[in-house]
């Protein structure tokens, strides 16, 4: 691992902002936001289910592409892991002394960059290659997950922004990849009866 670099120093003082609005907001926004942070990364998983069963209906070749969006999101959330291992930054309510909305995670579940960030911008991305109102949806609901892990104490703001860089240039290049060669894979995998129902509507 390597010695984390001191995150207060980027902008703690942001953090700290974000924080002390989060202690003044009304009880409901508070409440909001937290469940959020905890349970919105399930709403890309409807996405991800709501873009398949669409792309079923246009070919094989998009159906395929919409299967890869989260093997993406699975592809963005291990690199961001990687990067995580080898910082090492401490969370910054373990490093600063402020009141959080959520329960400070231990030492060793390191800060940067953010998994929720990184997963939500990759599904996000990814899933604009399947549906442009589905994919605009998941953007907006990426930037409110990014935006939660700060409000409730447990990330810096370069954590999070990082993390949504890290989705984003994940999942790019491998969706490219994806629409380039889907119709090829797609036209293989229609000749297996399992991959049939997967890939075609019924």
């Amino acid at each position: 691992m390597i010695l984390a670099f001191g995150g207060a120093s980027v902008d703690g003082s942001a953090y700290r902002d974000v924080t002390d609005w989060a202690q003044r907001a009304p009880g409901w926004l508070d409440t909001a936001v937290t469940e959020w942070s905890a349970y919105g990364l399930g709403l890309f998983a409807v996405l991800m289910v709501l873009g398949w069963w669409r792309a079923r209906h246009q070919g094989a070749a998009q159906a395929l592409t919409a299967l890869a969006v989260p093997l993406v999101a699975v592809l963005a959330y291990g690199v961001d892991v990687v990067l995580k291992s080898a910082v090492g930054e401490d969370r910054p309510c373990r490093t600063l002394r402020v009141t959080t909305l959520e329960a400070c995670p231990p030492h060793g579940d390191w800060s940067f960059p953010s998994n929720h960030a990184a997963i939500g911008a990759a599904a996000a991305v990814a899933l604009l290659f399947v549906s442009r109102r589905l994919g605009t949806l998941a953007c907006a609901a990426a930037v409110a997950m990014a935006a939660s892990r700060v409000w409730v104490g447990v990330h810096y703001p370069h954590d999070v922004v990082t993390g949504v860089l890290v989705g984003a240039l994940v999942a790019l290049p491998a969706m490219l990849v994806v629409r380039r060669r889907s119709p090829g894979l797609a036209r293989r995998a229609t000749a297996a009866a399992p991959l049939r129902t997967l890939l075609s509507a019924s």
